[in-house]
């Protein structure tokens, strides 16, 4: 099992803590730092200073880092248009040595689409606009060098691109696609990703739709067991009670609630909620940290934790 930072800026983080934050689950031997890509926070707060770019964000991340991955969890499909997205991941790929990780969905938070003025449409045409996206991204990645791409869709078309920079991992950065939907996500992880992550569920519901995304990428023609399959849960561990008290209150939850939601309680009892997750196909598991100010709580998983699980 390969345990993963995954933090939320919106809730109010700048870009230097969220670079403390990277350096030090780099030192820790945590296998990335992804983050998530909303412009809005989300629950009680304001929110300050104010969202940060993702994309820029990693970027600099790239520079200040030098072996940890570096990804998105999830980029929306409907913030930015595919091809101009193709060039911004395959430059943090190069500005990173070969270290990013494409993460992107469907969006699903209208209220930072109306804040932003971003097009927010029914479902079923977010999908259609991911699967063309998708198409678009790993066409433009894997095209030749001397060739060009062209793309003819319902919602976007390429006429002649140099599908250019070509990122610096071959054939390209892998691709991670994840959620609940039990037909359309399924086969678009088949069809394009190398990961699929199920973000918060229960173990019950992981273990189905892990089933499912196995199905799918079967029933192309790719094998049961040619993704990886990861997990998310928030984050709440501490040394005894108080410890996870103490941090239960300082990101606004209950021990109880996030007992039974979440990676939380003591270390024990973490190491049998992550080992639960591997019993049904897990590989790796996002850790959501919400206080990014508690450094001490890497700290603390890397090293009673991780060494547990790895």
């Amino acid at each position: 099992m390969e345990l993963r930072v995954f933090t939320e800026p919106q809730q109010g983080a700048t870009y230097d803590d969220l670079l403390r934050v990277a350096q030090e689950s780099e030192r820790l031997g945590f296998g990335a730092f992804f983050r998530s890509d909303h412009y809005v926070h989300m629950g009680s707060g304001s929110g300050l200073p104010g969202p940060t770019d993702a994309w820029i964000t990693l970027a600099g991340l790239a520079r200040e880092t030098t072996s940890i991955r570096l990804g998105t969890l999830m980029s929306a499909a409907t913030f930015r248009l595919p091809g101009p997205l193709a060039i911004s991941v395959a430059q943090v790929d190069e500005m990173s040595s070969g270290r990013v990780e494409l993460g992107i969905g469907t969006g699903w938070f209208a209220e930072e689409h109306a804040a932003y003025g971003i097009e927010f449409p029914a479902l079923g045409e977010r999908f259609e606009r991911l699967s063309e996206q998708l198409e678009i991204i790993t066409g433009l990645w894997e095209t030749p060098l001397g060739e060009t791409y062209s793309f003819t869709g319902e919602h976007y078309q390429l006429t002649n691109s140099p599908a250019l920079p070509k990122p610096v991992q071959s054939p390209r950065p892998p691709v991670l696609i994840g959620g609940g939907g039990k037909v359309r996500t399924p086969q678009l992880a088949a069809r394009f990703a190398q990961e699929f992550n199920m973000p918060f569920a229960p173990l019950e519901d992981t273990s189905a739709q892990f089933d499912r995304v196995r199905e799918a990428c079967e029933h192309s023609g790719r094998g049961r067991e040619s993704i990886i399959l990861s997990a998310a849960q928030v984050l709440c561990v501490g040394a005894n009670e108080a410890e996870i008290e103490r941090r239960a209150s300082r990101i606004g939850r209950e021990v109880v609630e996030l007992r039974a939601s979440g990676l939380a309680g003591t270390v024990d009892e973490v190491i049998e909620k992550i080992q639960s997750f591997a019993a049904v196909g897990a590989r790796r598991m996002y850790l959501q940290v919400l206080d990014l100010s508690d450094l001490d709580h890497l700290r603390l998983v890397a090293e009673q934790i991780q060494p547990q699980v790895a």
